[in-house]
């Protein structure tokens, strides 16, 4: 029999193993699949309640092929699968659970390697970090995104337009049966965003460090190369197990920071450092809020894709894909550091470079913006951090004193933002409270406020706008995002009043509520902490349990790894 980790169930000749090989045969396995071969788990997020991972069902089956082809006997699994368009409250609410069912499922099953099937935001990144904490041979299938929207002759992006739209609709501009219409022609093939939302963000995260094979993040997801891929990959893992190349000697210290840079050249989502951090929490490679502004602020954005820029995915596609990105990138990152193929990216990426659209895809020498990247604020609102996306922001607002107009929560945001009386101008501060991690709970994607409806006829579409929320990746604008500590657990945010004047300077990096310090204490010793949403249940452990931010808001018990060990039998 294999020294694999599988033998440990279908290896033995006692009772059970009788067990575990007899009720396995009742799906028509012939007997040599039992005979010591590197078994696969396929680990799919599909569900019709994530239309982004809806065609995933069909990928499976391909990366099984190559399973077959290699010598492995696959079995696919399901999980929680989280669909950002669905899910209430916000799908970030159980990223965490969906990250513990990975782990789980992993860890108690005959697994030698893993294929993570991922599409929609945050099934990525829960997979890695279930994946991670078991740290098993691990390979990566990204879904793909969709086929470019089409809307009247021109081209529109999932998320990007919908909030262009929106306001558009507010202030009459836009016919509300043009804006139905909209609906059909953006989501037009399976696939997830196709703008670098956060689901593309999460493609090109998993490429960078090198958990996928080359150019995975961009084949849209109805291109016959994605099953390429996928049957590609299959064929890899198996390898993979025969090679114990196992996760841990890919997330490595050099791979994160990887990811952070091409996150930069891409305009990848600020929700990058929430799953990033958490990522390399569960594989215990030290990583701070000050690493994304040290290593990332500074590189050139060369990706020309919405909300930072013009194109979508398919273009991307088109022009290259990540690897074009990778080798404008080659002296800035670790060229050499191991990735699932057993190479670094400077192999990986030979054949692959030339780029064939520089419209889409700028070249180093000529970039769309000189620096890119996330920047991380601090100050007496921020004590803790928040960040910040120039490339999707206005400049003239990077530099911005202004009064506070404070919404307490969303249902208040939602009742006074569009009251004429409301007391507002476009040089104010919207500012948001208790939508983070344990405020809301689970910190969602509303910190893109729309603008007011005065504020928008006036042909305004940008203000600076702060909460300890997210916002889609698809969003943009001058949003000031994840402040920590949240309010909901006595952060300065929670003090903040309505004409207050608060100091945003993102070249000095710097987030200041223009207060006395007596002030400050005065109002934090008259604040008490609001009552939690939930009593019961994974919603109350996780508002026990989870941490902050900058922390990257996984669960405090779950950070670093348990190993894939299981020394007892269930029978």
């Amino acid at each position: 029999m294999s020294k694999f980790r599988s033998s440990d169930w279908f290896g033995k000749t006692d009772k059970m193993g009788f067990i575990y090989r007899s009720w396995m045969k009742n799906q028509g396995y012939p007997e040599d699949m039992f005979d010591g071969r590197p078994v696969i788990g396929i680990c799919n997020t599909w569900s019709e309640l994530t239309p982004c991972n809806a065609h995933l069902r069909d990928i499976a089956e391909v990366v099984k092929r190559g399973v077959y082809e290699a010598g492995g006997f696959p079995l696919e699994f399901p999980i929680m699968s989280l669909g950002e368009t669905l899910l209430k409250p916000t799908a970030m609410l159980f990223r965490n659970l969906a990250s513990m069912d990975a782990e789980e499922s992993i860890r108690g099953n005959p697994i030698d390697g893993v294929v993570l099937l991922t599409g929609c935001d945050k099934t990525t990144p829960s997979t890695v970090m279930g994946a991670a904490s078991v740290d098993l041979p691990t390979i990566v299938v990204p879904g793909g995104p969709m086929l470019n929207g089409k809307f009247q002759g021109q081209d529109i992006g999932s998320g990007t337009s919908v909030w262009r739209f929106a306001a558009d609709v507010k202030t009459g501009k836009m016919l509300q049966e043009d804006y139905m219409f909209a609906e059909s022609c953006m989501s037009r093939s399976a696939g997830h965003c196709m703008t670098m939302g956060t689901a593309s963000t999460m493609a090109c995260m998993v490429e960078s460090l090198g958990l996928t094979l080359p150019g995975a993040a961009a084949i849209p997801a109805v291109d016959s190369r994605k099953k390429v891929l996928a049957h590609l990959s299959g064929r890899r893992i198996v390898e993979m197990v025969k090679e114990d190349l196992r996760i841990s000697k890919v997330l490595t210290r050099e791979a994160f920071e990887n990811a952070i840079k091409v996150n930069a050249a891409v305009g990848g989502s600020t929700n990058l450092i929430i799953h990033l951090t958490a990522i390399a929490g569960r594989i215990g490679v030290d990583l701070n809020l000050e690493d994304y502004d040290d290593l990332g602020s500074k590189i050139p954005l060369l990706l020309n894709l919405m909300p930072s820029g013009k194109y979508l995915m398919e273009d991307f596609f088109y022009a290259g894909g990540l690897p074009v990105i990778i080798n404008e990138l080659r002296e800035h990152l670790h060229m050499n550091t191991t990735t699932v193929t057993g190479k670094g990216h400077a192999e990986n990426i030979k054949g692959k470079i030339n780029c064939y659209n520089t419209e889409v895809i700028a070249p180093i020498t000529n970039p769309l913006i000189k620096e890119g990247g996330i920047a991380v604020l601090k100050g007496n609102l921020a004590e803790n951090g928040a960040v910040i996306k120039p490339s999707a922001a206005t400049p003239e607002l990077m530099v911005h004193r202004g009064r506070a107009v404070v919404f307490e929560t969303i249902e208040e945001y939602h009742a006074l933002v569009d009251d004429p009386d409301l007391d507002i101008d476009e040089t104010c501060i919207m500012v948001l409270k208790n939508v983070g991690p344990v405020g809301y709970p689970g910190m969602p994607e509303v910190g893109n406020m729309t603008l007011p409806k005065k504020i928008l006829e006036k042909g305004v579409v940008d203000m600076v706008r702060i909460s300890d929320g997210r916002m889609s990746g698809t969003a943009y604008g001058t949003v000031v995002l994840h402040v920590s500590p949240e309010a909901a657990i006595g952060g300065t945010l929670a003090v903040v009043q309505n004409g207050d004047y608060i100091e945003l300077d993102v070249p000095n990096r710097r987030l200041h509520l223009d207060i006395s310090e007596e002030e400050l204490v005065r109002r934090k010793l008259k604040w008490k902490r609001p009552e939690p949403v939930a009593d019961r249940g994974y919603v109350n452990m996780y508002i026990k349990h989870v941490q902050q931010a900058d922390k990257g808001a996984d669960l405090d018990f779950l950070v670093g790894g348990s190993g894939d060990k299981v020394s007892r039998d269930s029978h």
